[in-house]
């Protein structure tokens, strides 16, 4: 009988899946500013993203509590509005792996996530400005996600991002912006 218990329990408790291992698609935005001396001038952006999560890819740790620390990818969709520098507007995706510690209640998470990508924007001859339409970007985020209910969670977090050219013009400045995001995510 206290074999049996244990086994149900577990039964129960995964009858609607850990959150981890589910795909989860979200919108984030956010405020960024500039930081670092790349670019003369000043930029302020907007971004907006629409975010793929795959269910858990590598599971790292297990607690006997029941906390875990898993990998999954995470893809995006990114627009964004440039607010003050140069250029307008950036459309492009991103990539990158997440490393995601679960919290035992399995509603809590703390995640890290450091990748990029490739996209346009609309570069004019303005000095400090990225000198050319096609753009790679590069970002690391970190934050904590926080389910709402079954299927939804807010998700919340500090969200660096540099654009480049990749040296394809001289000079070449690069855009380096900081700042916070947040989002809802919807899994299924």
């Amino acid at each position: 009988m206290k074999l049996l218990l244990p086994c149900c329990a577990l039964f129960a408790s995964s009858a609607f899946g850990h959150p981890a291992d589910e795909w989860a698609l979200g919108v984030e935005t956010g405020y960024l500013s500039k930081v670092g001396n790349n670019s003369p001038l000043d930029y302020d952006i907007i971004p907006t993203q629409l975010v793929l999560h795959s269910p858990t890819l590598f599971p790292l740790w297990q607690g006997q509590e029941g906390d875990r620390l898993v990998v999954r990818n995470r893809f995006a969709l990114i627009g964004e509005s440039i607010v003050d520098g140069a250029e307008d507007y950036y459309i492009g995706f991103s990539a990158a792996p997440s490393l995601e510690y679960w919290f035992p209640n399995e509603q809590t998470a703390l995640f890290f996530a450091i990748g990029g990508g490739a996209g346009f924007t609309n570069a004019g001859d303005t000095f400090g400005g990225q000198g050319q339409d096609f753009t790679l970007n590069w970002f690391a985020q970190s934050g904590l996600r926080q389910q709402l209910n079954e299927h939804t969670a807010l998700v919340i977090g500090a969200y660096f991002t540099h654009h480049s050219n990749g040296g394809q013009t001289d000079p070449n400045p690069g855009i380096d912006v900081l700042g916070a995001t947040i989002g809802l995510s919807w899994s299924f």
